[in-house]
């Protein structure tokens, strides 16, 4: 049954979907240069961050060329958080002294190994 429902029909070939009612992003292209001399284009939405460097298809590293048009209304850069800054945010140094000992004192006693695998007992 299957057979006669795609007689005359490539499978895979084409698709059955049509672009009619896609709203298509805002877009715009960026040109990079490889320090083989490789000059290649990229398209990129408009709310992408461009990339100082892209992959060339040689595998080296390609510059951007020229300028980018920076948005006057961007969102100010976060700074990081990294692992003390979260784990500030749930402790507070007097509890972190006291994990700190306890760690230390059980280090010490032999119940805790220096490649923080736990010893059982």
């Amino acid at each position: 049954m299957a057979d006669r429902a795609l007689r005359g029909m490539q499978i895979g070939a084409k698709s059955m979907e049509s672009e009619e009612g896609v709203v298509f992003a805002d877009r715009f292209t960026v040109r990079y240069l490889c320090s083989n001399g490789h000059e290649f284009v990229v398209t990129l939405s408009t709310e992408a961050t461009v990339p100082a460097t892209w992959e060339c298809r040689c595998g080296g590293a390609a510059e951007l060329i020229g300028e980018t048009e920076e948005d006057e209304d961007q969102k100010p850069i976060k700074p990081v958080r990294t692992h003390w800054d979260m784990l500030r945010e749930r402790r507070s140094l007097e509890e972190l002294d006291i994990v700190l000992q306890e760690q230390l004192t059980m280090y010490r006693e032999g119940r805790l190994r220096p490649e923080g695998h736990y010893r059982k007992g």
